[in-house]
């Protein structure tokens, strides 16, 4: 709880005793020469009102002078000055006391709220440690950090800027990032954002962007930008205020002076003009619906998902149709070797070796996968398992266009390629029925030695992602890529997709998009990480982004941010979305309808101002705390 809290809940305290006490006393009788006396009576009771409401009478006349009188603090001094003004001093110093304990429930639910957002201030670094040719390192701000140079990060320290593991290894904190309490490990080679809290190896990081471009910086920015995008709803709510509030002033006004003037029983009608200004307060309208939005951007936040502003949150309740990118989505977004078939007699150790001998030194996928494969069992120079063949680069390669390639390696012809590569050569080899993969097939000195199957492998939490949106209400899941249609078929039959549409350029992924939009599709939401995908998450209803491995492109241009790249976060934040309009719609109509109640029975003079006080501080009360439910709410996935 901040120090101002803290004061006004001290303030309120101390208010609400002095008020009973006086109260007590009154209605006791304890000493009747003391509130026999109106004027005494009215002091004593108008201690309590300005210690909690001097504020409040302080907004109101300043609105008075500025021309811009018609709030809630307008509606709450000229209720209770009514109350005093007709001789009931406790009602008026109860709509004050009531009304103050009502804004500081708000106060305390919206810095609730504010905190999981709030902290994300926190993971800006304060400075960043640069290495010096000499081998000390000099403390200048993140701001002043040039690409290329090396940072070092001791144990504990903040990471300042994306960049790149040079040397050392540690264990580092991403939560205030990802909410992900495990510790992500990393070492030379891979690569950090800023924001997050190194553990206990000491790094040395290369910097890959400036400060202003970096993720942490980013994420701030995105944060400040988030409040001024307002829900449907919420701007709404400012409308019907702004209307509503001078309307309920002129009724309360006829009140007070028409049926004075037909029954001359002034101090009556007065008093319920007061009242029905007591009630007619839209705070409770007016602060529960922003802060049920609120609360949602808080809950997804807590949850590793940036939501920039509540009219995103909006439309993602609404999702009927999502549509998703396949490579970096869906798919790890890199190849790696998934089996390997054998000829008669043939280890697939044996495959490997010859299959990274004539690959050499390529950085292709392809190659790249079956280096990887063979990594953990050979280091280079290392003689296989009872075979005479050793890893060295070939000392002649050809490049076969659509074909492969051959290579000369120890004395050894190695072909490596697809099926055309081995036709060519007239070498006999049984086909590898499989759409979903790239096959290679590997032959030696003319003899078939197998197939290397390299595919693009699904995320593990994919199909639960997918599977958790469907019970979420959403009705179409369709991929869209560049890559060949059999592969996407075969990955969309495994998830479950409802249709998958392949070889796509940036282009036609937006005609697409633009062709579901509208209609029975109902609000459409895209899914994408790389650059090709930033004009199609601009053009979709909701665009949201996987932030760790996301372009730059692809982050700035989405309404929501995915901090982990974790896709079970989409149905995780399609339910917070969901509950935050359930939550104000629940508010807006309780609100309404008790209001609409009491301001019945206040102008036919059965409601108090006791109930008016209910109809505004307690109906605004009841709103914030069903508006608190969604900072509990936390990912079940």
């Amino acid at each position: 709880m901040s120090d101002k809290l803290r004061k006004g809940l001290r303030i309120n305290l101390i208010s609400a005793a002095l008020f009973f006490a006086v109260l007590a006393a009154e209605k006791s009788g304890v000493c009747p020469g003391l509130f026999g006396n109106r004027l005494i009576s009215l002091v004593l009771y108008l201690i309590p009102y300005f210690l909690c409401g001097h504020h409040v009478v302080r907004k109101a006349v300043l609105g008075v002078i500025h021309g811009q009188m018609l709030d809630e603090s307008f509606l709450m001094t000229l209720a209770s000055i009514g109350a005093f003004a007709t001789g009931q001093y406790e009602e008026a110093v109860a709509v004050m006391l009531f009304y103050q304990v009502g804004e500081w429930f708000q106060s305390y639910a919206v810095g609730r709220s504010r905190k999981s957002i709030t902290e994300l201030m926190d993971i800006a670094p304060e400075e960043a440690n640069v290495e010096q040719e000499d081998g000390s390192f000099e403390t200048v701000d993140p701001d002043d950090v040039a690409i290329g140079d090396v940072l070092v990060i001791r144990p504990g320290e903040k990471i300042p800027i994306d960049g790149t593991v040079l040397t050392g290894e540690s264990l580092i904190n991403t939560a205030a990032l990802t909410g992900e309490s495990v510790p992500r490990k990393v070492s030379e080679g891979d690569p950090v954002v800023s924001g997050c809290v190194n553990g206990e190896g000491l790094l040395r990081v290369r910097a890959d962007k400036a400060y202003e471009d970096s993720t942490v910086s980013r994420i701030l920015e995105m944060v400040e930008s988030a409040s001024e995008k307002k829900s449907r709803t919420e701007n709404f709510i400012t409308r019907f205020a702004k209307v509503y509030t001078p309307i309920v002033v002129i009724a309360a006004l006829v009140l007070a002076v028409i049926p004075s003037l037909m029954t001359g029983n002034w101090m009556t009608w007065i008093y319920r003009a007061c009242t029905f200004l007591v009630i007619s307060c839209p705070c409770a309208l007016v602060i529960s619906v922003p802060l049920a939005f609120f609360g949602g951007i808080g809950a997804a936040s807590k949850n590793g998902v940036l939501v920039k502003g509540s009219n995103y949150l909006e439309q993602t309740a609404r999702l009927k149709t999502v549509v998703t990118d396949k490579t970096g989505t869906l798919t790890e977004g890199c190849f790696a070797v998934s089996s390997v078939e054998c000829a008669e007699g043939v280890s697939p150790r044996e495959v490997l070796l010859c299959a990274a001998a004539a690959e050499g030194l390529s950085t292709h996928p392809i190659a790249l996968s079956i280096r990887e494969a063979i990594a953990g069992q050979i280091s280079g120079g290392t003689e296989t398992d009872g075979d005479s063949f050793f890893i060295s680069a070939p000392s002649e390669t050809e490049n076969i266009s659509g074909q492969g390639i051959m290579a000369v390696a120890d004395g050894a012809r190695l072909l490596v390629g697809n099926g055309k590569l081995m036709e060519s050569n007239g070498i006999a080899f049984p086909p590898v029925q499989d759409e979903a993969a790239t096959v290679c097939y590997v032959a030696k000195d003319g003899r078939y030695l197998g197939a290397i199957l390299i595919r693009d492998t699904v995320k593990a939490d994919a199909g639960e992602a997918i599977r958790e949106m469907r019970r979420q209400g959403v009705g179409r899941i369709i991929m869209l890529t560049g890559d060949r249609k059999s592969v996407s078929e075969a990955v969309g039959r495994e998830l479950g997709l409802t249709e998958t549409c392949a070889e796509l350029m940036p282009q036609d992924k937006v005609r697409k998009v633009e062709d579901l939009l509208g209609g029975s599709n109902g609000v459409v939401a895209f899914i994408g990480d790389g650059i090709n995908d930033a004009p199609v998450l601009m053009r979709a209803d909701v665009g949201i982004a996987m932030g760790s491995m996301g372009s730059d492109a692809a982050i700035e241009a989405a309404d929501i941010v995915i901090m982990d790249d974790d896709l079970k976060r989409v149905p995780a934040v399609i339910r917070i979305a969901r509950m935050t309009v359930r939550i104000s719609k629940q508010n807006i109509a309780f609100a309404i309808g008790v209001k609409l109640l009491i301001l019945l029975l206040g102008a036919l003079g059965i409601a108090n101002m006791w109930a008016a006080v209910f109809a505004d501080v307690g109906v605004a009360v009841l709103c914030i705390l069903n508006s608190m439910r969604l900072l509990a709410v936390r990912s079940t996935m």
